[in-house]
């Protein structure tokens, strides 16, 4: 996520800070399950960073302009965008789309890894940035490989707010990587496939704790498209998991 300007108050309330909106971001979630127990990635943040500096963490970040513009092989799963639309009023009928492809570009920026397909060929057009290395490599983003594991909205007081939406995909959804992204002065400076129990020992911001449970829940049931899914936030000064 990006960084708010003091490390300590990303994950404490500050009485004297505005209520401020939301805003839309996405982490993907990548699952390992070539062995018995299913693994995931998990990249530990720059100790330089303001925000969750050393802590480990999904790939992840907020909505980009470009995301908005990028071509995709395959749409959402129905039963991500349905659950995408839930609770929100006048949502753009793009906003699915572009949180998908926004978790999919920061899992490039951040890890090197490119989440599609090469099947259709490389995109005729891309936006600059990140999205050119998709292009290049001739990786379609897939949509229908995402699955919305949990949505978490941080609570009021925060020095900056987030509505994330935690996508799971598997392993195999990862076309190509380029090497050179992940190190000492990058925003990761290392990435791992870890097991669910080694992850939890992890240092690890507390949401990203919940969702490992959550996705542990959804591992056990084999991942199935039409599980419940968990909403976080807070309301009244509690903390709340509601189910979508």
């Amino acid at each position: 996520m990006p960084p708010p300007p003091n490390p300590a108050a990303s994950e404490t309330r500050s009485r004297s800070a505005p209520a401020l909106r939301p805003r839309d971001a996405a982490t993907l979630i990548l699952v390992d399950r070539s062995r018995k127990k299913p693994r995931v990635l998990m990249g530990r943040r720059n100790t330089r960073l303001a925000f969750l500096g050393g802590k480990f963490v999904f790939p992840g970040g907020r909505v980009e302009p470009s995301d908005r513009r990028m071509l995709v092989a395959n749409a959402l799963p129905q039963r991500s965008e349905d659950a995408l639309a839930a609770r929100l009023v006048g949502r753009s009928a793009m906003l699915g789309r572009s949180l998908a492809l926004a978790a999919i570009r920061e899992t490039y920026e951040e890890t090197g890894l490119l989440v599609g397909s090469r099947d259709y060929g490389p995109p005729e057009v891309a936006p600059e940035g990140a999205w050119q290395a998709f292009a290049e490599e001739g990786v379609f983003p897939d949509l229908d490989a995402l699955h919305l594991l949990a949505r978490a909205i941080t609570p009021p007081g925060r020095p900056r707010r987030f509505d994330t939406r935690f996508f799971v995909a598997d392993r195999k959804a990862v076309a190509t990587e380029r090497p050179g992204i992940v190190g000492p002065d990058a925003e990761l400076t290392e990435i791992a496939w870890v097991g669910l129990d080694e992850a939890r020992g992890l240092d690890l911001p507390r949401i990203t704790r919940a969702v490992l449970d959550d996705l542990e829940a959804a591992a056990a049931i084999d991942f199935k498209p039409f599980r419940p899914i968990p909403f976080y936030f807070e309301r009244y000064g509690k903390g709340l998991r509601e189910l979508l």
